[in-house]
């Protein structure tokens, strides 16, 4: 896997995930060129504002979690990064966030880190349910937590598998949420552990040297 084929992977991944509320978007834009109506017109800007702010805030993870957002200090503050998971995950949905987070800030690996396992492990709930996120440094380390638990766990065996890579492995739009965690965490030569198959829910523990 070349950095161009991952660019590429990555791209085809965010374009799929911004298609649904940019297509809302457009759509609504059409209905509301054609529609006379004024409570029906009302509806539609409704669905448009809805819309608008899925797009703005998915936009603003995908910066952080997968861009250069963050500015050029060394940290990220932890508000910024709570903002941006609620882009993904927003208070009134299906999903529970649970930030067990105290400190101010987070390195910028670990923020990134923090928010791809926040996504991997929400979109492992399509049902709703409870997603923790826990940090903290201890000494050199910071330790990551993230865990989620719900009614309906789909974690495919794909996605457990690309955790374990092999030689010759390929890396698809569904893993590549996985090769940048992976990256991430050897890059800072640090530690990854996942829960069971058996278990009833999905958990990753992270530690990153700072």
């Amino acid at each position: 896997m070349n950095d161009i084929d991952y660019a590429s992977l990555l791209c085809s991944r965010l374009c799929h995930d911004l298609l649904s509320p940019v297509g809302a978007l457009n759509n609504g834009l059409e209905l509301l060129a054609d529609e006379n109506d004024p409570r029906l017109r009302e509806q539609c800007m409704g669905l448009l504002a809805d819309s608008a702010r899925t797009t703005a805030g998915k936009l603003k993870f995908f910066r952080l979690a997968f861009g250069a957002g963050g500015g050029f200090g060394e940290e990220i503050a932890v508000h910024e990064v709570r903002t941006a998971l609620e882009g993904m995950f927003p208070p009134d949905g299906r999903l529970a966030v649970e930030w067990l987070i105290d400190s101010p800030g987070l390195p910028k690996n670990a923020a990134k880190l923090l928010l791809n396992l926040a996504l991997m492990t929400g979109e492992s709930l399509p049902r709703g349910g409870t997603l923790t996120i826990g940090s903290e440094h201890r000494g050199s380390v910071v330790e990551i937590v993230v865990r989620g638990e719900g009614p309906k766990l789909t974690f495919a065996p794909e996605l457990r598998a690309s955790f374990a890579p092999s030689i010759g492995e390929e890396v698809s739009t569904r893993t590549a949420t996985c090769y940048l965690i992976r990256a991430l965490v050897e890059q800072a030569g640090g530690q990854l552990a996942l829960s069971g198959p058996e278990d009833p829910f999905l958990m990753f523990g992270a530690s990153l040297p700072v």
